[in-house]
């Protein structure tokens, strides 16, 4: 099919507020701010993937006092050109990093480097909100980080970042973006944005109990599941979110071991391991990747993520574009060969699938009808999951992506140090793939394949 009809339909599956916003932020409001700013305002995915280059002008290690560091960085770096003044986020998180090691009064060398921070920020708000994900969060927090150390409309400043909040982040907790690590990012951007309305005098959220609810979360999950995208990227460059802090800066909500469902993200605890199933939501989809099952023994990744590759790799690894988002990539079950949905661009998809809950379970059916729908049942040591199909297709390939280890194929599936998999339903094989454990790396991993019109499998751990 022409892209420009996946584009399309892209589109209207979007709604006509992102849309708009994008094709503003992308035009007209690309144009303004490079007026507005004196300085072209370029695409930042161009040859270069530019992510691992801006994750290392997060200024994340400042030391306690900052001049020096931050004054010789805007001496290489001076606004507004440059890659890292292409993007209000980044830009945005320079600002909270540095707000963090200020007290009052602000300091004179501050106020400039401050301000040139807010007003790229400000200069092209549209192309964040069009996102749906962490950028405008992030936007709205570095510029209620400006307003409260400047002296500017705080009151303002604070009435945009509690309705970006609230848009995307749902009463049970769950972020739009369906991304645990890009969870986490949200999270401590809207803590280091509550230390800084205490410290600074700023008025009062009206978000708490969302962003409660959303620490909750993540100490449900107490691990970070490669779903959705997996890029790294940390505020503070920590390996685990300080849970604590954030319960300290919106209250601590009560939980229990039972199953747990939030946004787009089922869970199960039993026994010392955990699995997520990666469900349905309304905004837009990041990877073909709907009913991916992620189990968890401990520390242990046994039923894994494929990851995300890179954003925008070298010629020699584009094949990673098409694969770590593809539906081959998950836990779940393909039809024919093809994906959930087809690609409209680096990251959009068009035709997403329907989905929902019923008597079989959490279900999802493509734009050919073909319905695939899944069941999790955990029983101390024992996980079961049942995937029931239906639909005009000739066959369904199912696929548990393994820890690497010293797996044994058996009739019915394999055999491990780390658990005993077994596959009824379809003929099974152990295949080698690919995983991506950190941004830009792949490394090969063990496929368990089963190849049939349904299946029941049981993991048996030790």
């Amino acid at each position: 099919m022409p892209r420009i009809y996946l584009i399309a339909d892209a589109a209207w599956r979007l709604g006509p507020r992102p849309v708009a916003l994008a094709l503003w932020g992308k035009g007209p409001g690309r144009w303004w701010a490079a007026h507005r700013l004196g300085a072209p305002q370029r695409d930042s995915l161009g040859e270069t993937d530019v992510r691992p280059i801006w994750e290392e002008a997060r200024w994340t290690t400042l030391p306690d006092d900052p001049q020096a560091a931050v004054l010789a960085w805007m001496a290489a770096n001076p606004p507004f050109g440059g890659v890292h003044w292409q993007c209000g986020q980044e830009a945005s998180l320079r600002v909270l990093q540095l707000a963090r090691r200020l007290v009052p009064p602000l300091p004179d060398w501050a106020r400039p480097v401050l301000q040139a921070h807010g007003r790229r920020i400000a200069a092209n708000p549209a192309y964040a909100l069009a996102q749906d994900n962490n950028h405008p969060i992030s936007e709205a927090a570095g510029r209620l980080a400006c307003a409260l150390l400047l002296g500017g409309n705080t009151a303002a400043a604070s009435r945009r970042l509690d309705r970006v909040v609230q848009r995307l982040v749902s009463a049970d907790g769950a972020f739009a973006q369906p991304s645990p690590a890009y969870h986490r990012l949200m999270v401590d951007v809207l803590v280091a944005v509550e230390a800084l309305r205490v410290g600074w005098g700023g008025p009062p959220s009206g978000y708490a109990a969302r962003a409660a609810a959303a620490v909750r979360l993540l100490r449900r999950m107490a691990v970070m599941p490669r779903i959705g995208h997996q890029d790294g990227s940390a505020f503070d460059g920590q390996a685990a979110p300080d849970l604590d802090q954030a319960e300290a800066s919106f209250g601590r909500l009560a939980d229990d071991a039972a199953p747990w469902a939030a946004g787009w993200l089922r869970g199960w605890r039993a026994a010392g391991a955990q699995g997520f199933l990666r469900v349905g939501a309304p905004f837009r989809p990041a990877q073909s990747d709907l009913l991916h099952f992620d189990l968890w023994d401990g520390g242990v990744n046994l039923l894994r993520d494929g990851g995300t590759g890179a954003y925008n790799p070298a010629p020699a690894d584009r094949w990673w574009l098409e694969y770590f988002w593809s539906t081959a990539a998950h836990n779940t079950v393909e039809f024919d060969g093809e994906d959930q949905m087809p690609r409209a661009g680096r990251f959009l998809h068009a035709r997403w699938p329907q989905w929902g809950r019923d008597a079989d379970g959490d279900w999802v059916r493509d734009w050919r009808g073909r319905r695939h729908a899944r069941t999790v049942e955990a029983r101390g040591r024992e996980w079961r999951v049942v995937d029931r199909l239906a639909g005009p297709f000739r066959e369904a390939v199912l696929r548990w992506r393994l820890a690497p280890g010293e797996w044994r194929l058996t009739d019915d599936g394999v055999r491990g140090p780390l658990a005993r998999i077994t596959v009824a339903g379809g003929a099974v094989t152990l295949e080698e793939g690919w995983e991506s454990l950190a941004y830009g790396q792949v490394s090969r991993c063990p496929v368990l394949v089963a190849r049939g019109v349904g299946f029941e499998t049981v993991v048996r751990l030790p």
